[in-house]
């Protein structure tokens, strides 16, 4: 894991009318790191990300990627930058086979216009063999017919499959089975071990310490605190999410990082 943030946000600003959603928030994510966001509900989560993924436009604040400033105003702008986000709908279509929602508005066509379909198989079943997913019966089932914690392995793997740098993963685990859940985390593991940057949000802290390197804790609309989660209990996170006090922020002195020159 390298020790330079390769997404960094600083001092980001969005008011929804008379609403302040989110106040001089600061984030950050390393490559090959596991980065967690909690926060009860209001606390911004949703809106900062939508923010990074060009659905949301701050009204101010920087976004550094890769050690660049950049201005994120479409998802297609994210897309080009290699942010991709999987939301907890996952946005599959249950009628189509896993080859298809991979590609989803995606398909490669021969100069006839024609998909090709050999080509699009062999890509996902070489996405999915690299991310160890070794549940599905054949790339070929419909997605109707898939569990929940399969639903969201392609979901995952159709989202690092295009080149992506950075994955957020949106309540990764909600309305999971153990199982399933475990088998969805055990992906997190690896997506940050073949060196994206991965942030998850979730409401779970069990999950959440079960993969994190680092948690970022907002409230109210602001960075509480971030965390390294070896150096953290669970109850000290949910001090800080409660009560919008650190007991103990770890990581990051002073909760700020220089800015990529």
């Amino acid at each position: 894991m390298s020790d330079a943030p390769f997404l960094v946000i600083r001092n980001l600003s969005k008011s929804f009318g008379s609403v302040r959603a989110l106040q001089e928030v600061d984030f950050e994510a390393k490559a090959g790191e596991v980065m967690a966001l909690v926060g009860d509900n209001g606390a911004g989560k949703s809106t900062l990300i939508k923010c990074v993924a060009g659905i949301h436009p701050p009204d101010s604040g920087e976004i550094f990627f890769d050690g660049e400033l950049v201005h994120i105003h479409t998802p297609k702008d994210a897309a080009r930058l290699g942010i991709e986000v999987v939301y907890q709908d996952l946005a599959l279509c249950d009628n189509l086979d896993v080859v298809a929602n991979m590609y989803l508005g995606r398909e490669i066509h021969d100069v006839l216009q024609r998909i090709i379909e050999p080509e699009m198989q062999r890509k996902t079943e070489e996405t999915m063999a690299g991310l160890r997913v070794t549940t599905l019966r054949s790339v070929r089932q419909r997605v109707a017919t898939l569990s929940g914690g399969q639903r969201q392995s392609v979901a995952v793997a159709r989202a690092v499959m295009w080149n992506s740098r950075l994955v957020i993963l949106d309540e990764p685990t909600a309305a999971l089975g153990v199982a399933q859940t475990e088998q969805v985390l055990a992906l997190v593991k690896r997506l940050a071990e073949q060196g994206l940057a991965v942030v998850i949000i979730s409401h779970n802290l069990h999950d959440v310490f079960e993969v994190a390197d680092r948690i970022t804790v907002l409230r109210l609309g602001r960075t509480v605190g971030i965390y390294v989660r070896t150096a953290t209990t669970q109850d000290e996170v949910v001090h800080a999410i409660t009560a919008g006090q650190p007991t103990k922020v770890s990581g990051i002195p002073g909760t700020s990082t220089p800015v990529p020159s």
